[in-house]
């Protein structure tokens, strides 16, 4: 396996690279062709907030399900977009909406 990959725009891909990772930054519409392909070459596959929400919803729950390699939804750079909150929506698929812990 090759290097961790970072998907997303092209100011976060850039610290990335400094971090060591391989960073793509695909073009409006390849973004699941980019996903694709990293998954077949990494072991660990980061994607910004603001690039997985352009994911057909599917595919991307597909790979983030999958055992590996391990997907990852973080943080927009810019703050635009968020991951999804997993704790909320478990919550709600088990109607336990309403309660805080």
């Amino acid at each position: 396996m090759g290097a961790p990959v970072f998907i997303g725009d092209e100011a976060a891909a850039a610290g990335f690279r400094l971090c060591g990772l391989r960073s793509v930054v695909p073009q409006p519409g390849e973004e699941l062709a980019a996903l694709e392909l990293a998954r077949a070459e990494a072991p660990l596959v980061l994607i910004d907030a603001a690039c997985a929400a352009r994911m057909p919803r599917a595919q991307l729950g597909a790979a983030l399900a999958a055992l590996a390699p391990f997907v990852l939804v973080i943080p927009d750079l810019r703050g635009g977009a968020m991951p999804p909150d997993l704790t909320r929506e478990v919550r709600a698929q088990l109607g336990l909406g309403g309660l805080e812990t």
